[in-house]
């Protein structure tokens, strides 16, 4: 019987957690990139390159591999750990490249960042195996998947392979529904999380990364309430990616268009709030106010 996560509500609205707790920032997450053990003391920020025409933030789109590479070298000189590379638009409405384009977009640029930036962390942005594959080859160090390998399943199998860390996130196609109680809608993505991580742990897989999947196939509401109940995604014991970047629960929110000052501003809010709530990796368009909220975040909790 597959274990079922259970929120109870605490004093003060706080969730799976004791109210004295403070994550503050002494947490520490570690990872095998290449065979070497990476650690971290304090968050870290992910930037977000995208080589696409389309993705929904005009600022992220890089249109050669040539811009990939300076985009990518401002993101590390403002603070960014770790580089996430993709090649394929997942915004709502979009028509996913076919498998051919997107390699043709993502090995190149991965290849050239490796080689400009040989001491950067470097992640693949993609739900298909074989690209996450040559991507690895070009030099990648992390798998990071939209589908939990609902789109094409070996991608799971690349991550055995490969023995890379896998970014496992909650994706759109999911048990959770628009009907679901939204008090019953953390608990909903933590079991469904579950299930593929025990699937993941069982074939081998040591280093996994959760992201609840903010923006993918949850309502308003619900993009909310998991964000107030963060906390409980410490169940799972892994470090925790949390990317809201301009999304929409921002820009709906605010009535703003994710190119507006206003939509950064609502991200380095939820930010701050993710980082005051366990988040270990940001994965943001704009490092360097990402950066700014983690010593800030730093500063208050020391």
């Amino acid at each position: 019987m597959d274990e079922v996560f259970h929120i109870t509500q605490l004093p003060g609205n706080s969730v799976n957690s004791l109210v004295a707790k403070s994550y503050g920032m002494n947490r520490y997450f570690s990872l095998n990139i290449k065979g070497k053990l990476r650690e971290f003391f304090e968050p870290v920020v992910m930037g977000i390159v995208n080589v696409t025409p389309d993705s929904f933030y005009c600022g992220s789109r890089n249109g050669s591999v040539d811009e990939a590479v300076a985009t990518a070298g401002r993101m590390l000189a403002e603070g960014a750990t770790i580089i996430d590379i993709g090649g394929c638009s997942t915004r709502p409405g979009s028509v996913a490249a076919e498998e051919d384009e997107e390699i043709r977009r993502v090995v190149p640029a991965v290849e050239a960042v490796r080689r400009c930036y040989p001491d950067a962390i470097v992640s693949v942005d993609t739900f298909r195996g074989k690209v996450a594959r040559m991507a690895v080859e070009a030099g990648a160090d992390i798998i990071n998947d939209i589908s939990a390998g609902g789109i094409d399943p070996d991608i799971l199998q690349a991550a055995v392979d490969l023995k890379v860390p896998y970014v496992l996130m909650h994706p759109a196609e999911s048990s959770l529904c628009e009907n679901t109680p939204h008090d019953e809608t953390t608990p909903y993505v933590l079991n469904d999380l579950q299930r593929v991580l025990r699937d993941l742990r069982l074939r081998g897989v040591c280093d996994v990364i959760v992201d609840p999947g903010f923006g993918f196939g949850k309502t308003l509401e619900q993009n909310y309430r998991l964000m107030s109940e963060l906390d409980a995604f410490e169940a799972l014991g892994c470090p925790l990616l949390v990317g809201v970047s301009r999304k929409s629960m921002v820009n709906r929110l605010l009535d703003v268009s994710p190119q507006s000052d206003r939509s950064l501003l609502g991200t380095t809010v939820l930010n701050s709030y993710s980082l005051q709530h366990g988040a270990d990796i940001l994965r943001v368009h704009d490092v360097k106010a990402a950066v700014d909220a983690v010593k800030i975040i730093s500063q208050l909790t020391l």
